[in-house]
């Protein structure tokens, strides 16, 4: 069946690059699909702190964290891994769009007390989420070789 198999990438376009358009348009309707699942479970009310958007986004950091580990430092993966993964699920999962317009909502609504506390505790959050998930994969990395 034409369009399927190992060379259906390739035969995407004639531009070098239409396989990677391809593949990070896939992993992002993916990601975001799963943040918007996120959202459906675990609703933040009108003018509540933003806890979905904040978890999505360190659960994200960590997985790129291990993601960007595994991927250069223990398997030599597809091309068109990273872009997938990395940039697209990884990238349409976390949400950072979201969170500025969060900031904004909360600033608007009065609470700006409440809109500082949420952009440090997320900047803070997923910068140690990334830092914690490259240490920790690499430790098990090293720990599973010894």
């Amino acid at each position: 069946m034409p369009g399927t198999g190992p060379g259906a990438l390739r035969s995407l376009g004639q531009h070098p690059q239409s396989a990677v358009v391809a593949v990070v348009a896939i992993g992002g309707a993916t990601g975001a699909s799963a943040r918007y699942g996120a959202s459906l479970l675990w609703p933040t009310a009108a003018g509540g702190f933003p806890w979905t958007t904040l978890v999505v986004n360190v659960i994200g950091c960590a997985v790129i964290g291990v993601f960007m580990v595994v991927i250069s430092e223990v398997w030599a993966a597809h091309r068109l891994v990273r872009p997938f993964f990395g940039t697209g699920v990884l990238g349409g999962f976390t949400t950072f769009s979201t969170y500025a317009v969060d900031i904004e909502r909360l600033v608007a609504k009065g609470r700006a007390g409440t809109g500082l506390a949420y952009l440090g505790t997320t900047l803070l959050a997923a910068l140690a989420a990334v830092w914690s998930a490259v240490w920790l994969t690499r430790r098990a990395l090293a720990w599973r070789q010894s």
